[in-house]
């Protein structure tokens, strides 16, 4: 008998939850099973169950709490803005101050220079409406052919009809008749898994920018329209970029006249030790997409980033038919706005990335330590406060996937009182937000080596 049957008539919320909601990204056989894990509330890195256990969230929730829970200021925020315009739109030429000053603030603080900023509610908003931004300008400047967008195998850019079918992993779009044919696809930047024997990582990253430019050549250069590419790849397995990567694929997109959208839901804000990934990695994106650690997560927003060359095309587009025809009932929310503004400010008044930079060397020694002192972990990898773990014995060793060693590897930690998250082929991501301390680190490492201590006696059946 599953929950769901024995909890039929009961008003529990666990019940409740099982029999009436449909949940994002779960095994719908497994929740029916073992029920959800309900969490009430969350203060600092550390959010508590239905229980009261307390869990330090390894995760930043879906890497996007960067400022932690319960910030008394960000919740101010909020309650001033619900007090004097609680929803306004930004059609037909209204707007908020609140979507005003973040306008400004985003533009000067964009990584390269920027034109104007346009808002959506979430990441895969964002990136679908940078696709439409594209197919915009190629209207624009008379080359409608230009249609086909490239991302990367492994990459992860959102779950609507265009930004799954950039998402390019077989949860996000099998069954739903995904990718869309415009959609296509070049080789991930993994140095560990995918390089050939002997092979550095500035020639690795050579073959990859040719193997971009084989897509390109193949498909006809005067068909492709854009490249989409995280600056690191989140759920993908935290894949950092290799040397020299960026350097090669932005030659080949030059070369073709490519335009080049930095996907910075997850990087964006300090993650990388820099406000923005690109910093980190020397990227210099016509069109940049932002959301989560945006409003800390607070509230729904994202963002477009847009160049001049991209906006004037639109601004010329836009004249000529009447319209800018785009938009979303909720773009630049007041409310949402203000706690993004905060957000941004806080990031700043508390010294945000300085501090991740402090803390950044405590986080990357403990990873590496797990690397050496587990047979099982191939491979681990970090920069900022974000990184990964692997479980094989080496590149050419893995795990059988149907064994779901990372996924076995989550519940022996979250029974120690960490969150994280299984990513595909046996990686394990970890991503605290941006307050932790060096204390709370070895804390949180501390918790995952008891897990994997545990994970060791039965680590051979896995075999």
């Amino acid at each position: 008998m599953t929950l769901q049957d024995s909890n039929l008539l009961s008003n529990s919320p666990s019940s409740r939850d099982i029999n009436f909601h449909l949940h994002s990204y779960t095994h719908p056989e497994t929740l029916k099973e073992n029920g959800p894990h309900i969490i009430e509330k969350g203060e600092g890195i550390f959010v508590f169950d239905e229980n009261g256990k307390k869990f330090i969230e390894g995760m930043s929730g879906l890497w996007c709490t960067s400022l932690g829970f319960s910030d008394k200021e960000l919740i101010e925020a909020a309650k001033e803005q619900l007090d004097k315009l609680p929803f306004y739109h930004s059609f037909a030429g209204k707007i908020s101050n609140p979507a005003i000053d973040l306008s400004e603030l985003l533009i000067k603080s964009s990584p390269v220079p920027m034109s104007k900023v346009y808002f959506a509610n979430s990441g895969s908003e964002a990136n679908d409406s940078a696709i439409k931004f594209i197919w915009y300008y190629n209207q624009s400047i008379g080359k409608p052919e230009k249609r086909k967008i490239i991302s990367r195998k492994r990459g992860y850019h959102g779950v609507t009809m265009a930004s799954g079918s950039l998402t390019a992993m077989p949860y996000a779009q099998k069954g739903f008749g995904l990718p869309l044919d415009f959609i296509l696809h070049t080789m991930t930047p993994d140095y560990f898994n995918e390089s050939d024997e002997g092979e550095n990582e500035e020639d690795f990253s050579k073959r990859c920018a040719q193997d971009l430019e084989k897509l390109i050549i193949d498909e006809k250069p005067e068909t492709i329209a854009g490249f989409f590419a995280e600056p690191v790849m989140g759920a993908g397995g935290v894949i950092i970029p290799p040397k020299n990567y960026f350097y090669e694929i932005q030659k080949i997109l030059r070369k073709y006249d490519i335009l080049f959208v930095a996907d910075e839901v997850i990087c964006g804000f300090g993650r990388t030790g820099n406000m923005w990934g690109s910093e980190t990695f020397n990227i210099k994106p016509d069109i940049i997409t932002a959301a989560k650690a945006l409003s800390s997560a607070y509230l729904p927003i994202s963002a477009v980033l847009i160049n001049e060359k991209v906006y004037k095309t639109i601004e010329k587009q836009a004249n000529e038919l009447g319209i800018f025809g785009h938009g979303y009932t909720y773009s630049a929310h007041p409310v949402c706005a203000a706690v993004a503004l905060k957000t941004q400010k806080l990031i700043r008044e508390r010294n945000i990335i300085k501090h991740v930079n402090d803390v950044s060397p405590v986080f990357s020694e403990r990873i590496k330590k797990i690397k050496g002192k587990y047979k099982f972990i191939g491979n681990s990898r970090y920069v900022g406060l974000i990184g990964g773990f692997e479980f094989s014995y080496n590149s050419n060793t893995k795990f059988e996937a149907s064994k779901k060693i990372a996924a076995s590897a989550v519940k022996y930690i979250q029974n120690e009182g960490v969150i994280l998250r299984v990513l595909p082929g046996d990686i394990v991501g970890i991503c605290p937000p941006l307050i932790i301390s060096k204390n709370q680190i070895n804390e949180m490492f501390d918790k995952i080596e008891l897990g994997l201590n545990k994970m060791v006696k039965t680590i051979d059946s896995f075999k």
